[in-house]
């Protein structure tokens, strides 16, 4: 028979004799082996995703046998399981894939390779909070002054960090006036595994310089009945 097995009797005919002299005994008792013929996945792709700290793959498409023998039956079973080699963001990471088997009537002839693909890990972005820009008098310079506790919003799996870098604000100019946005720069990612968008929407006050006069004496004067201006 056609099907896979291990040293499976082997049937010889056409062997005939040299000459009318002689007659002819095909030969017997041999015997061979039908291993199993590979099949491969095709039509999957792996996706994409943001850092979440785990290694659970994702994959489109429609998967489908590649390599079967016509007519036999043989169909794609199983829940398919995907993994990233690694957690951490990168190009081309390597996706395993476990869980698909094979179904059909003619399945035991047949052995499958799990498709082996692959996707990007891309950073996840952090935002900063807990933090606000303290009022100032006028000083002629657009420095601003960070106030509270930075920390980081969006960290996954429990991940605790200090936020890092050196960050600087500065108002949009150094006039006086109330609620002036506020920039600020140099807040850092706390690895490779994370982007940072530096905090918006903050504001603040320049309030007016007081100033003093100097320099005036007031003068004496002798009596004459007027309250008014003295010289000075």
């Amino acid at each position: 028979d056609a099907n896979v097995g291990t040293n499976k009797p082997v049937t010889i005919i056409g062997y005939t004799a040299p000459n009318s002299n002689y007659s002819i005994t095909q030969p017997t008792g041999l015997t061979a082996s039908i291993t199993a013929k590979g099949l491969t996945i095709t039509g999957l792709t792996g996706n994409n995703k943001v850092y979440d700290g785990n290694t659970t793959a994702t994959a489109s498409g429609t998967a489908s046998l590649s390599g079967v023998v016509s007519p036999d039956v043989v169909n794609l079973a199983g829940t398919p399981v995907f993994t990233f080699a690694s957690a951490n963001v990168g190009n081309g990471i390597s996706i395993t894939t476990t869980g698909y088997s094979l179904g059909g009537a003619n399945a035991g002839n047949y052995s499958l390779t799990q498709p082996t693909l692959s996707a990007n890990i891309t950073q996840k972005g952090l935002t900063i909070t807990g933090i606000s820009i303290l009022d100032k008098v006028y000083d002629g310079n657009t420095t601003a002054t960070i106030s509270g506790t930075a920390s980081y919003v969006g960290l996954v799996g429990g991940q605790s960090f200090a936020v890092t870098g050196t960050p600087s604000a500065s108002f949009a100019d150094a006039n006086v006036g109330t609620n002036k946005p506020v920039t600020i720069i140099g807040y850092t990612a706390p690895n490779s595994n994370y982007s940072i968008t530096q905090p918006t929407g903050l504001t603040a006050s320049i309030t007016a310089k007081g100033l003093t006069i100097t320099g005036l004496t007031g003068n004496n004067k002798v009596y004459d009945g007027k309250i008014g201006r003295a010289h000075v």
